[in-house]
Parts: structure tokens; C-alpha cells; sequence
């Protein structure tokens, strides 16, 4: 598999895998608000024998990870530790045949960053002196930004500013690694006693690429770490149109036999696994088990209301009294950003998610309508510099970067967005490219192996849910893409009548007579 997928960089050792969905957990420790277990003189409980699932959330919309624990308790732990809140939850995760030191899921004691628990829901008893509940835990940063508010002046670029409230001790006081994209605006901007990440997530909207012409950044954290980058940096990287992917997957029904050449398919169930020989393990992590479309991405009423094709953004400037109205065309403007299938020997210019063919009688497409939305923007908020706009003094319209932003934001949303459960792997995170190859519909019918050319290639991992349980590790991801692989055929005249009719208006209702008149 090309670009360092499971039989590329990460799986080094698949001799040392039996099955793909394998893991390593030893243990999963609990300790009280002592830092002690039921025996006060260890530094915590072992949970792993009564654990019956385990759930890791990261996401680029999330700014913190969360997750949970399934614990069938037949030892009263959770009044016997006791279990009230702020407890810590120490483990760590990883996939066999891995050899790198980034490949593991790490929260623990020393080495790691342990989780804690903030809430139990589900409580239930399902016979006598057994009880069923749910923890549910969240990294440092997720607790600490509960407990903590921003309040000061902060000038210079905005990396610089994110970097500085993620460090200091005033802010979330992190010691975990932040991977950043650095920013080409400066600003003196001032944060009105916020929530850290929700001053981080302000100042992300204001964030401009060095690199690339996008606007507007995410922050959020996965089990590497943290992240302050654009949509594009997940695209492309820097010198370069086309990132490498990460990982290839392949959905392959059942009954469909493997092509000779493809060295791809989904392999057997685990229970086959479990009784004939040992599986094609490399094959079978790259096959995905269920896939599903998560949203309406063809809503195209729903996409013009938002602004994803056209929009009016007026922005004004409360010192001078000044505004500024600036349009915003898709298919104008798309070719100014990097999209997930941008290629170095390609143009992405016209690899639009919807197509130009017009829409009305004047040849207007759907993207030539810019009333469709309008929205009001401030230059000056959060600003103590009324000489300095809300994206820098090197800036010259902040409209149209405004609507760029916009615009942007909604072609991810509105993107083309697959949920994918595959077997675990524990080197996969948000923000990752990774590669689907769906069969399209006349493949199976004809026994034919073309992949769908709309909804195959490059898609950036949006959401990952690290599912363990005493059986299997299993990955439910969300993946989005914000073009197409090939583009869209149009054509320059509305289909249907060419010319133009006048409507015409009949008063009928006056002619018309009850029937006992008649």
C-alpha cells in the first residue's frame, strides 16, 4: 500500500499480530482522590477484569479528548474506593507489530497523561452485588479549562498568543506537545475573562496561514497530542499540493470475490479467524467493515441558506464608522484554498462538490446568488488597537476573508462525510488523510472492480471513537472531503425552455359559482 499505510511505516512486525483488531492493554488503573486503590497501599485499582468497554473520543471540532468506561462491578467499587469525581484513570493503549513510540495511546502515571473522571451515569443493578455504571473521563486540559478564566492583553501572532495561553500557568498550564501551523497576522487582542480554550477557539477564527490563503484555524487534541492548524495543512503540505495519505481502506461486499491483483477485501469474521488459519492480517486492517453516509451532503437548499455557495458578509469598522460588503462565489473563489484533493500534478480548480451548469433562464448558477445569506461582521472585536483590524494591519479586505472563512467552514460541514468502522490501530489520528476506495454499484452488479470515482479518495479523518472491549479493538471514524476526485461535467445554458416566457395572470376565482346557483 503506497504512503506508509498498515503494511507501510507502522506495522513493522505483522508476525506479531494473530489477528487484526488485536491489542495491548495490561491493565487500566483507577485511583481515589488519595491516590490510593482498596488497598490503600497501592497507588490504585486494576479495573481491567470488570472493564466491559472502553471508549476514547477525539475530533477536530472537539478541543479536548474525552471518553468512558463500561464497568461491571461485583466489588462495590465505586463506594469502596470511593468513586465520587476527579478520580485518576491510568493505561496504555497499543497496537501489536508497532514499533514507534507514537504509536501508543499513553495516559499513564510517569510517561503519559492520566484522564479523570468527571461524571457517572447509568447506574444500574442487574442482580444482587452487581452493579453496571459508566464512567466518563477527560484529559487535564479538558478538566483545568473548567477551572480556569484568560483574563489579559496579548499582542504578536496569533500561534504565539494560542501557544502562550496553552503554557502558561494562568491558561491551561499543558505539559503535552502542541503541533502548530504558524500564523501571518499580527493582532493586540484582548481576552475578556474566557474559558482558556474558548479564548484559544476565538483566536483560532481570526488565525491566518502563513502558507497557504485560507482562514481560520482548529485546535484540538488527539492521543499525540494537541494541534493548532488550518482545513489546509490537513490537505496539503507546505512546498507541496498533495499530502500523503496515512492509511489505505477498502470496502468490499462479502459476497464478492477478491480480485487477483487487488490484494485488498474484507476478510473473514473473527469468529472464522478464531477456528481456520491465521488471516491475511495486513489485508484484513485495511478493510472496512460497515460504512454509512452521516449527513445530507447533497442538501442543496440547506447548503444555500448557509452560505456554502454565495454569500453577502458586511463588515464594519465601529472606530471610523466605515463597512465594507463583499461577495463570496464558490465557484469563483474555490481555486484560492487547498481542498482534500488537491494533487501536485493537477489542477483543483474545478473539482467543485456541486456542479456549474446554470440554474435559471439568465444563466445564473447556483452560486451567483449571493442575497442567499448575509452576515454582519465587526472588524474591531476583542481589539485594543483601533488601528489594527480584526486580521492585521497587512490586510486589506476583511470581507472577503470573512466570507472566505465561512465559505470554508460550511464546504466541510457540507462535505461529503462517511462514517467507517475498521479494526483498531492505535496510530490513527484526527486530522490524519487517509484514502477510501469504495466499489462502485456497477462493480458489484457485473462483478467489475472500478472504484466510485465521486466517493472514493482522499478524505481527512474528522472524528475518531477508540472502541476496546475484552474481545477487540475497533476504530468508528468520521472521514469528510470538501472536492471531488473528478470533476463535474456542465454545460452553459439552462436545460429545458430556451426562451424566456412572460408569466401569465388569470383572475378565475370571480367566475366561479356554488353549484346550487348554477
Amino acid at each position: 500500500m503506497p504512503h506508509g499505510g498498515p503494511h507501510g511505516r507502522h506495522i513493522k512486525h505483522p508476525d506479531t499480530i494473530e489477528f487484526a483488531g488485536d491489542f495491548n492493554l495490561a491493565a487500566v488503573i483507577i485511583s481515589n482522590h488519595m491516590g490510593t486503590g482498596l488497598d490503600t497501599t497501592t497507588g490504585g485499582e486494576n479495573i481491567l477484569p470488570q472493564m466491559q468497554e472502553l471508549n476514547i473520543y477525539e475530533s477536530i471540532t472537539k478541543k479536548a479528548i474525552t471518553g468512558s468506561i463500561v464497568i461491571l462491578d461485583a466489588t462495590n467499587l465505586i463506594a469502596n474506593l470511593p468513586i465520587q469525581g476527579t478520580e485518576r484513570i491510568i493505561f496504555k493503549l497499543s497496537t501489536p507489530g508497532t514499533s514507534e513510540s507514537d504509536d501508543i495511546v499513553d495516559a499513564s502515571e510517569l510517561t503519559g497523561h492520566p484522564f479523570y473522571v468527571y461524571k457517572i451515569t447509568n447506574r444500574k443493578q442487574i442482580s444482587e452485588g452487581i452493579l453496571l455504571y459508566t464512567l466518563h473521563f477527560g484529559s487535564r486540559e479538558f478538566m483545568r479549562n473548567l477551572r480556569t478564566r484568560v483574563s489579559r492583553a496579548y499582542s504578536g501572532t496569533i500561534d504565539t498568543m494560542v501557544a502562550n495561553i496553552f503554557a502558561d500557568k494562568s491558561g491551561l498550564d499543558s505539559r503535552k506537545t502542541l503541533n502548530f501551523e504558524e500564523t501571518r497576522n499580527q493582532d493586540k487582542i484582548v481576552i475578556p475573562n474566557m474559558r482558556p480554550l474558548d479564548a484559544i477557539a476565538m483566536l483560532a477564527k481570526r488565525a491566518l496561514p502563513k502558507n497557504t490563503n485560507g482562514v481560520g484555524y482548529y485546535f484540538y487534541e488527539t492521543t499525540k497530542g494537541f494541534h493548532f492548524r488550518s482545513w489546509e495543512s490537513m490537505c496539503v503540505t507546505q512546498g507541496a499540493f498533495e499530502r500523503p495519505v496515512k492509511a489505505t481502506f477498502q470496502y468490499k461486499p462479502m459476497n464478492m470475490e477478491e480480485p487477483q491483483s487487488s490484494g485488498m477485501g474484507k476478510g473473514p469474521s473473527r469468529t472464522q479467524q478464531r477456528t481456520k488459519q491465521k488471516p491475511k492480517v495486513l489485508e484484513d486492517y485495511e478493510s472496512v467493515e460497515f460504512y454509512e453516509f452521516v449527513n445530507n451532503f447533497h442538501d442543496v437548499a440547506a447548503n444555500t441558506v448557509m452560505g456554502t455557495y454565495a454569500h453577502n458578509v458586511i463588515t464594519h469598522n465601529i472606530y471610523d464608522k466605515s463597512y465594507n460588503k463583499s461577495a463570496w462565489n464558490y465557484h469563483l473563489q474555490f481555486g484560492e484554498t487547498k481542498h482534500s484533493e488537491d494533487k501536485q500534478d493537477e489542477s483543483a480548480n474545478n473539482k467543485f462538490q456541486v456542479s456549474e451548469s446554470p440554474v435559471d433562464f439568465d444563466g445564473n448558477n447556483i452560486s451567483d446568488y449571493s442575497d442567499s445569506r448575509v452576515s454582519l461582521q465587526p472588524t474591531t472585536q476583542f481589539l485594543h488597537d483601533e488601528n489594527t483590524g480584526s486580521y492585521g494591519t497587512d490586510v486589506i479586505d476583511d470581507g472577503k476573508l470573512e466570507g472566505t472563512r465561512i465559505s470554508q467552514i460550511y464546504q466541510v460541514n457540507a462535505g461529503t462525510r462517511l462514517k467507517l468502522i475498521i479494526k483498531g490501530h492505535s496510530y490513527l489520528e484526527a486530522g490524519d488523510m487517509i484514502q477510501f476506495n469504495l466499489l462502485s454499484v456497477e462493480s458489484t452488479n457485473s462483478n467489475r472492480f472500478d472504484f466510485d470515482p465521486q466517493y472514493s479518495g482522499r478524505y481527512i479523518v474528522a472524528s475518531i471513537r477508540h472502541r476496546v472491549t475484552d474481545q477487540e479493538y475497533k476504530m468508528i471514524i468520521e472521514c469528510v472531503k470538501d472536492s471531488v476526485k473528478i470533476p463535474f461535467k456542465s454545460i452553459d445554458t439552462f436545460p429545458g425552455t430556451t426562451d424566456k416566457e412572460e408569466p401569465t395572470f388569470t383572475n378565475i376565482y370571480d367566475k366561479e359559482k356554488p353549484a346550487f346557483l348554477s
